[in-house]
């Protein structure tokens, strides 16, 4: 019983959901995972990735920060007297000096033995000092004068603006470094008790609430590209996967198709050697060289064992060809070939097999065509497997036309055309499959291995000419193979010798015609 080989492209397209599910799947187990081991919501990773990014921001503004401080310090010594500011100044300077220290004890660190949860900790902790350090700055200027409390409302604007910028990475080291500024400025300017101070107070509180949008933004940002770079990296990780394992897989057909050519290597000649011996015996055997038989039923038997040993290396050649083919170790014995010729020797030997059948062959041949250069042997091998083929699933009483001629483009092509069942529309593709058969071949008391039709495509590939099957259920079905006009050759015009150059005449020369030649190229 024959099997339908299955369509690649199908099984290709019914694994494409499975790997989908399958990938949906491992997202949301991670996802989960994730959650449950994470400190802050995200990916334990991501957890690392941001406060690196906290330590990161700090060290490259420490310079900043140290002008903003002594700046800052210098100023506010206009209203607090030089003591106050500088003992300030000295407090914030020893502050930072400590979170400056920290962010490199972090960074230097290996990621898989960093404690991120006292990390996080630590860092909200110094940046809620470093917040602290800036109130007692600022609380010591309220109600001074007027342009104490402008100067108190731009250093605080300043220092949230910086402080939600360095932090916004870690959205509650913001919180802890710009509160506490800003509620003292709210504060103070509320307990000044004017219309002015309101403002000024409502103001403070609007600017926090505008940085903590912006630095709130400036972290889902950042959150984003994170897991941009995260899912970057798992498919190419995938795809390295993948990449292996198409090597490895490529590999192990390349090693079963070495291992399956010395197989077929060495199994034909072991098929072969007592294939011989069964033919030749049973035909001897069937022609009673040696006397006629005892028992006459021994003939018929004989018959029957020529017969199953001619299908058995008929068989065995269909396969050694087509695994030679897929190998890529057909060689083509190109030579100059006239299609006509072949395609009539070919109707005469399958004649009397479809005379037999009551199946009535038609021949349509263009005369006068040159020869093509291509491989005589699988010219003919082509047109016995189409010509067997229409007569094998042809019924009785049918008809079956050959054509042989030009194609429009100046080609050459050889067409068989029957009145069979047909093959159904969805079926095509299996028929030239190799070990491919539709339903009729399988309801076909003639049934064979499904290599005809998948050997002569392959075989006019390697002439690089085109193969096409047309077929209609319970119409027919008609195969095309076409040759290229590459392979056709023309007949150039006579190239005439030049003429000698002239010589004295002598006496008893005679005038002797120059010969003309032609030659034959391959048209282009």
């Amino acid at each position: 019983m024959s099997v339908s080989a299955p369509d690649p492209r199908d099984a290709a397209s019914a694994s494409e959901p499975v790997a989908k599910r399958r990938r949906a799947a491992a997202q949301q187990v991670r996802e989960a995972r994730d959650r449950l081991t994470s400190t802050s919501g995200t990916r334990p990773l991501f957890d690392y990735e941001l406060l690196r990014l906290f330590a990161q921001n700090r060290l490259s503004a420490s310079l900043v920060i140290l002008l903003l401080i002594g700046t800052v310090g210098l100023l506010s010594s206009l209203w607090t007297g030089a003591v106050m500011a500088g003992t300030w100044t000295t407090g914030v300077l020893i502050v930072h000096a400590i979170i400056i220290t920290q962010c490199r004890k972090f960074l230097a660190e290996t990621p898989n033995t960093t404690n991120i949860r006292a990390w996080r900790l630590r860092f909200v902790a110094l940046d809620l000092l470093f917040g602290i350090a800036w109130m007692f700055i600022l609380i010591n200027q309220i109600g001074v004068d007027e342009s104490s409390g402008t100067f108190m409302l731009f250093v605080m604007l300043l220092v949230v603006a910086v402080s939600s910028m360095l932090a916004s990475s870690l959205p509650i080291a913001v919180l802890a470094s710009t509160l506490p500024v800003v509620a003292a400025i709210a504060l103070g300017f509320a307990l000044q008790g004017t219309l002015r101070d309101y403002i000024l107070a409502l103001m403070a509180v609007t600017a926090e609430g505008y940085f903590l949008l912006l630095a709130h933004r400036l972290y889902s940002t950042t959150l984003a590209t994170l897991e941009a770079r995260a899912e970057k990296d798992a498919l190419i990780g995938e795809l390295e996967q993948a990449t292996a394992i198409s090597d490895e897989a490529r590999r192990r057909a390349e090693s079963a198709n070495v291992s399956k050519s010395r197989f077929l290597a060495q199994m034909s000649h072991e098929l072969r050697t007592p294939l011989n011996a069964i033919l030749g015996f049973s035909e001897v055997m069937h022609n009673e060289i040696f006397g006629a038989h005892a028992v006459p039923t021994y003939k018929e038997y004989s018959a029957d064992i020529h017969s199953s040993g001619v299908h058995l290396l008929a068989l065995i050649n269909e396969i050694l060809d087509l695994s030679r083919i897929e190998a890529g170790r057909y060689e083509l014995n190109e030579e100059a070939v006239s299609l006509v010729q072949v395609v009539e020797e070919c109707h005469h030997l399958l004649k009397l097999r479809a005379s037999s059948r009551g199946i009535v062959l038609h021949e349509m041949y263009e005369q006068g065509m040159p020869r093509l250069w291509a491989d005589e042997r699988a010219i003919r091998q082509v047109c016995l497997n189409l010509l067997s083929n229409s007569i094998k699933f042809t019924p009785q009483g049918g008809e079956i036309w050959l054509k042989a001629g030009w194609t429009a483009s100046g080609g050459q092509y050889m067409s068989v055309k029957d009145s069979g069942a047909g093959i159904p529309e969805d079926e095509i593709p299996i028929v030239l499959a190799s070990f491919g058969q539709g339903s009729n071949s399988i309801k076909s008391a003639e049934q064979g291995a499904g290599l005809g039709l998948p050997i002569a495509k392959s075989l006019m590939d390697l002439h690089g000419g085109s193969f096409t099957l047309k077929s209609k259920l319970r119409i027919g079905t008609e195969v095309i193979v076409t040759f290229p006009p590459e392979r056709v050759m023309a007949a150039l015009a006579p190239l005439a010798q030049p003429s000698p150059p002239l010589q004295p005449e002598m006496p008893g020369a005679d005038d002797k015609s120059l010969r003309k030649r032609s030659i034959f190229r391959l048209r282009s």
